[in-house]
């Protein structure tokens, strides 16, 4: 995991209480014995087993010591030059500390790490008795992680004053007065300082190995028990709970949204913005309070096994702090997570008379069933189970061709990506896996016929990660279809998991699990999509910025690198009408308003994010807002994605939750000018497609080796 601030991004929010600003000091943290030894284990599996190890060596300790201070502190704005000079005293005994068991160094940091958040966030909440002078021509930096930490308190002061100026700026812009300004802050301030006395000891141990396995390759991970049981969540699709999406709001767990058909919306009990305040397990049990409670321990304590019940102390959403609360009981029951499953949507794209139907399968991850597939469940779960149904479906849909969406698709299960593979290309190679020691093996789909043999498109950006990037590589070596978007992330390593707690036959879970890289994957081309990604076709704009998102972004990726080419026969049609889509594509997008609107937000965007600093001077930003509210006035608005709405300057915590969930529902209504393209892109394909004359080898359905 990662600590951060809250005032820094979106986070939970938390009630105000009653702290004054001489605050206490935080808890000391000090770790268990089951870390270190967790800790140990780890390191000893990760120098026997990594597909690139590395000894838990003084040069290893010193970037384990750095990757974790700059996870505490990545703007540099907390820690002092002081801090970093003591610190660093230790930075080659990070080895020894894990070797004998012994984590005081990285909690002792850790410990200092929540002092000084208590600090500055109390100094922060003394700023807002003053007014501020935004006639003066001063600016805050934005990108401080190679800043120099401050020197002195006055240094580290200074910083904070124009940080809390412009938060302060931001809200006045927004038409906010100054006692709303104060009230808004003061309890944005707050919620960051309570913060700091609710981490516990898991929150330390996890944000140290998660710098010490981040300093071995980007992609290797440990998870804690609660971390474990989250992972195989998100591959299964499902768990066991009263099916509500829970949100930490002033410190309830507040209902945010209720999943169609679980215990909780089919009570009729329960309904958007309810607030939680206790949980008791059973029919008779006692109710534990859980206001001001994280909300990671409260969905703990809701979740557990099947046909039991949980009782619920609800303060309802129209009720007032001092409301009636009401106990409701519910029986637990499996949730399907069907939101982050593989859906299907149908487009029509006009081409001048006629009207193609193209089928869009948008899949958000590779999932799979682990422990049913293991069990021989003949129902689990799987990505390329749920495809091979919407693909039988888009056939009686009797649409003209398939476009797959992996945007975002951050990889999940190799098996899934082969599998799914076979869905478009029938049995054949589909991955080469080389492991440490250098055997290459050939990963192939054994599916005699294809699911889908008509025209496809792939959809990807940045997002688009190593499973979906040995899909979307399988796709463009055989030729089976055209890639559309802004280069795949560039993930070419594979992981797998170790129980720890299997290793060392613990009765019960205490270790956790370790993620490691054990093998390369390359394309049956013999390339790989390490550091490269995959290359469209088709090129299409992408919101994000490589410069800091990708595997090129990370200090430590592993190299690129090729192997020799697999046995497979590639398809000669798609590359020859490859040209001839490009120059299509080009003369749709040069006469498509919203195409050329999203094209010029996307430079606005990479433009503000260029920027080095913000002025607090308040008429240089009114300027900058009247030029932005001139530039989008001239012109038709559209919801393209691209936020270009006024700054509010609040967080989504401090928004109610109506509008938060309006501001969502906004994002997700957007009209999608890139997905809009690629059907057209697709429906090309299909028109080309159709007039170009099948050779002898596909008529028979022949193949050999190439």
């Amino acid at each position: 995991m990662r600590i951060q601030l809250g005032f820094l991004g979106i986070f939970l929010a938390i009630a105000p209480s009653a702290y004054a600003l001489e605050a206490a000091a935080p808890p000391v943290l000090a770790p268990l014995q089951q870390q270190a030894q967790a800790a140990h284990l780890s390191a000893q599996f990760l120098e026997r087993f990594h597909y690139r190890p590395l000894p838990l060596d003084d040069a290893l300790s010193v970037k384990v010591m750095d990757r974790f201070i700059k996870s505490l502190d990545p703007d540099r704005v907390l820690f002092m030059q002081s801090d970093i000079d003591k610190f660093m005293a230790d930075n080659t005994k990070i080895d020894d500390a894990i070797n004998k068991e012994d984590l005081r160094i990285p909690f002792s940091i850790f410990n200092v790490y929540e002092q000084r958040v208590v600090d500055r966030m109390t100094y922060a909440r003394s700023l807002l008795k003053q007014n501020f002078d935004f006639n003066v021509k001063e600016s805050y930096s934005l990108q401080r992680d190679k800043a120099p930490w401050p020197q002195t308190d006055a240094e580290s002061n200074d910083l904070w004053r124009k940080r809390v100026k412009s938060d302060w700026l931001r809200l006045k812009l927004a038409g906010k007065t100054d006692d709303a300004i104060r009230t808004t802050l003061d309890k944005r301030y707050q919620n960051s300082l309570e913060r700091a006395y609710k981490y516990k000891n898991d929150d330390v141990f996890e944000t140290f190995m998660d710098a010490y396995t981040k300093s071995i390759d980007p992609h290797t991970d440990y998870f804690g028990t609660r971390a474990s049981a989250e992972f195989d969540i998100s591959m299964k699709l499902s768990l066991v709970g009263i099916g509500a999406v829970l949100q930490e709001r002033d410190d309830y767990t507040t209902i945010r949204e209720l999943v169609p058909g679980g215990p909780a919306q089919s009570s009729g009990k329960l309904a958007v913005g309810d607030r939680i305040a206790g949980v008791g397990q059973d029919a008779e049990g006692p109710i534990k309070e859980v206001v001001g409670t994280r909300l990671d321990e409260v969905v703990q304590m809701i979740r557990g096994t099947k046909g039991s019940v949980v009782r619920l102390d609800i303060l309802p959403a129209d009720a007032g702090p001092d409301g009636k609360h009401k106990i409701i009981s519910l029986v637990r029951d499996k949730i399907s997570l069907d939101k982050q499953a593989a859906k299907k949507t149908l487009l029509s794209v006009k081409d001048g008379e006629a009207t193609r139907k193209i089928g869009v399968i948008t899949l958000p991850a590779f999932y799979e069933d682990f422990e049913g597939r293991r069990k021989g469940d003949k129902d689990y779960r799987s990505a390329s189970r749920d495809v091979a149904k919407l693909l039988s479906e888009l056939k009686q849909d009797k649409v003209d061709g398939v476009l797959v969406d992996l945007r975002n698709n951050g990889g999940g299960s190799l098996s899934e990506a082969i599998d799914m593979t076979g869905l478009f290309v029938g049995k054949g190679p589909v991955v080469q896996q080389r492991d440490a020691g250098g055997k290459v093996e050939v990963e192939s789909d054994d599916l005699s016929t294809p699911a889908w043999t008509g025209p496809v498109g792939v959809l990807i950006n940045r997002g688009s990660a190593s499973a979906s990037e040995i899909f979307a590589a399988a796709i463009q070596d055989y030729g089976r279809g055209v890639i559309i978007g802004e280069p795949s992330f560039g993930k070419g390593s594979v992981q797998t998991v170790v129980n720890l707690d299997q290793i060392a036959h613990n009765s019960k879970p205490k270790f956790g699990e370790l993620k490691l890289t054990v093998a390369q994957f390359f394309r049956v081309n013999g390339g790989t999509t390490q550091l490269r990604g995959v290359t469209p076709d088709i090129n299409l704009p992408g919101l994000s910025d490589p410069k800091t998102f990708g595997e090129a972004s990370f200090d430590n990726a592993l190299p690129w690198t090729e192997v020799k080419p697999a046995k497979y026969t590639p398809s000669a049609n798609l590359p020859a009408l490859l040209p001839e889509l490009q120059k299509l594509h080009d003369a749709r997008v040069k006469g498509d308003r919203d195409f050329q609107r999203f094209v010029e937000d996307v430079a606005v965007l990479k433009q503000q994010r260029e920027k080095q600093s913000l002025s607090l001077n308040e008429t240089e930003r009114r300027d900058e807002m009247n030029a932005q509210a001139k530039r989008l006035k001239s012109r038709e608005q559209i919801n393209d994605g691209v936020d270009n709405n006024e700054d509010d300057g609040l967080q989504a915590n401090e928004r109610s939750l109506s509008d938060d969930i309006a501001l969502e529902k906004a994002r997700k209504n957007a009209k999608d000018v890139l997905l809009n393209e690629a059907a057209a892109i697709v429906a090309d394909e299909a028109n080309l497609q159709s007039s170009v004359p099948k050779t002898a080898a596909q008529r028979s359905g022949a193949s050999d080796g190439k």
